[in-house]
């Protein structure tokens, strides 16, 4: 029997047992390469220090390395294809991973193929910081390159696109100055070597129903695996829950995968998985593409595998083994499946979380339920690493149902279950 070493940049123990379920997990070997401390918590990014690091491992493995794979976004996302490309192994081109990653170039090469994005701009943060020409307010400022919403201001006024344009400016070097690094492995177009790694994006609001589509491109096509619904917290931009399979019209569906198909064969992201998040207006029935992501979603893993039987681990799996993916539908325990996230809109102090006995107690309790505590005790909130900019994540919690009520009545058990206590 064939055994294949597969290298997975920032492995963590929950996507480990989940890797561990795949149909012919038999056959692989999974082996941390770097934390996910070293590579998704760290206050300062040095990436040319964690490539030779991680070069330094990849030598030093103990056999043939077959596979080199990641799940998580940068620095993650775009290592993959440099070690991957340094030894000789599948992945996608760096190139087209970064016309994904860098929001600006991505938006670029989505208006040569399609209409549904929104109108866009560069602000520069660090000079006379205005309005690009032709857009106006409400809108969303990024950087060009982030993780997790991290720095992504919604802008309804000159006052906010002021205090944007300054925590921007305060915190874009942590990710836009590593960020930089990746740049200087490519050729870039004229306009695109000018805006750099370290820029921001000023987008129009769209709004609507957000739905992430999910897939992979291999050997020059699209397939398109699954379309999962995002809902946020009422009067919120802040993600409740991801729910599989998604709720849209079929009509919907099929034009959303259309869309995908355009945009990722025009950034050439072959041998890679990958998810485009978008918003669908039910009144108006418009779509916009809202972004691009080289690499398919973790959190989406549990959902996939208790719906379809197969998380969709499996597609990364065998890509970066260089052999196209096979997947399962409608093989799973349950008929629908969420990642719930259970969040606090305050800072604070975690005085208490729940233990590891109340966690597998709750398990136990309720089926189809996998918690990850993120907050932990002793620790402040604001301190947290991958935060968006207007909550704190204190858990996930996985629930398998047989409807959506199922899931919702099964998440409020839940936590009702876990306690948190806090000093403000």
């Amino acid at each position: 029997m064939v055994e294949y070493n597969v290298l997975v940049l920032g492995l963590d123990d929950l996507n480990l047992d989940t890797l561990r379920d795949l149909p012919a997990a038999r056959d692989y070997r999974f082996h941390p390469l770097l934390s996910p401390q070293e590579l998704l918590e760290a206050e300062r990014l040095d990436l040319r220090a964690l490539l030779d690091k991680a070069r330094r491992q990849i030598k030093d493995f103990d056999g043939e390395v077959h596979g080199i794979v990641g799940y998580w976004d940068f620095p993650v996302s775009s290592m993959v294809p440099i070690l991957c490309a340094e030894f000789d192994l599948p992945a996608a081109r760096l190139e087209a991973v970064v016309k994904c990653e860098h929001k600006y170039w991505s938006r670029v090469e989505q208006q040569k193929v399609i209409d549904e994005h929104p109108r866009f701009g560069i602000v520069d943060i660090d000079g006379d910081s205005e309005v690009p020409a032709g857009m106006d307010f409400p809108m969303w400022m990024k950087p060009v390159k982030s993780a997790s919403s991290d720095l992504a201001f919604q802008v309804r006024d000159e006052r906010e696109f002021t205090e944007a344009v300054e925590a921007i400016r305060e915190g874009i070097d942590r990710i836009g100055k590593p960020f930089d690094v990746v740049l200087e492995h490519l050729e870039l177009p004229k306009e695109i070597e000018d805006v750099g790694g370290r820029a921001c994006l000023a987008e129009e609001e769209v709004t609507g129903r957000q739905v992430t589509v999910e897939g992979y491109m291999f050997e020059g096509k699209v397939h398109v695996y699954g379309i999962v619904d995002s809902v946020t917290y009422p009067e919120s931009t802040t993600f409740l829950r991801f729910q599989y399979p998604s709720s849209v019209p079929a009509s919907v569906a099929e034009r959303l995968e259309e869309i995908s198909r355009e945009v990722i064969t025009q950034v050439g992201l072959d041998g890679s998985t990958f998810n485009v998040e978008y918003f669908w207006d039910p009144a108006s029935d418009a779509l916009c593409l809202l972004e691009i992501n080289p690499r398919h979603s973790q959190s989406h893993a549990l959902l996939f595998e208790n719906v379809d039987g197969v998380p969709n681990h499996q597609a990364m799996v065998q890509l970066g083994l260089g052999v196209e993916p096979t997947l399962a539908h409608g093989e799973g325990a349950y008929d629908v499946a969420a990642k719930w996230f259970l969040r606090r809109f305050s800072d604070g102090l975690v005085r208490r979380s729940p233990t590891a006995e109340e966690v597998e107690q709750v398990e136990r309790d309720i089926p189809g339920v996998t918690v990850n505590i993120v907050a932990q005790q002793g620790e402040r909130l604001s301190d947290l690493a991958s935060q968006d900019s207007y909550s704190y994540e204190l858990a996930d919690i996985f629930v398998g149902g047989c409807s959506e009520d199922d899931l919702v009545a099964k998440y409020e058990r839940c936590v009702e279950a876990l306690r948190f206590d806090f000093d403000d």
